[in-house]
């Protein structure tokens, strides 16, 4: 199975000056073209042996500082992350013929950031981060969902539910951010911007 991509070229003139205004621009584009969860992104991770893992997450928050995803510390890839630090993120965004690509280095956010985060998710949200110890192994789903039960019991709707002591953001600051636009004949544009001591460097891959 194979398609012929006839994108308009992205030249290195079109770039913003760093990748995160770069990623804005291509992700409000992905979003007004009402891509399916465009926020949603791969994330690999390796223990420190090198034996890789991934996932798909959203995206949570971006800016100048990194990109943001939630999840529960002693899921596995939180434990890779406490043990190796060096992570991937890929966003696909296949209908528009685009991807980016992002390697950089992870770590937790503040507890302040994380808890005024968990407090705008909706409420189902918020018990199933309780609920579910993540990657861990269980019996059976009747298991996890009487464990959701039990605390939406003990946690009305207008009840302020703590945030998880054990769950939290990960920021990942890129090191490179590459930006994929797919053309015919496999003429592949590949833009990459690289961390310098003074910013960023621009760096065009071949396909």
């Amino acid at each position: 199975m194979r398609e012929q991509y006839r994108s308009t070229p992205l030249d290195e003139s079109a770039l913003a000056d760093g990748p995160m205004e770069q990623f804005s621009r291509w992700f409000a584009e992905a979003a007004a073209a009402a891509l399916h969860e465009p926020n949603a992104m791969i994330v690999s991770t390796a223990t420190p042996a090198g034996r890789p893992s991934s996932r798909t997450v959203l995206l949570k928050q971006y800016d100048e500082r990194g990109f943001v995803f939630f999840t529960n510390y002693g899921s596995r890839k939180g434990r890779e992350i406490d043990a190796n630090p060096h992570v991937s993120l890929l966003f696909p965004w296949h209908p528009l013929e685009r991807q980016v690509v992002v390697i950089g280095t992870a770590s937790r956010i503040g507890r302040e950031e994380t808890v005024a985060y968990f407090r705008t998710r909706p409420y189902g949200s918020q018990l199933g981060a309780w609920a579910s110890e993540q990657s861990s192994v269980i019996g059976s789903r009747a298991e996890l969902l009487r464990r959701y039960e039990e605390l939406s019991a003990r946690y009305p709707v207008d009840a302020q539910i703590p945030a998880p002591e054990n769950w939290g953001g990960i920021r990942v600051v890129p090191d490179e951010v590459e930006f994929w636009q797919g053309h015919e004949n496999r003429l592949h544009d590949r833009l990459r911007y690289v961390r310098t001591d003074g910013g960023w460097r621009v760096e065009r891959l071949a396909p």
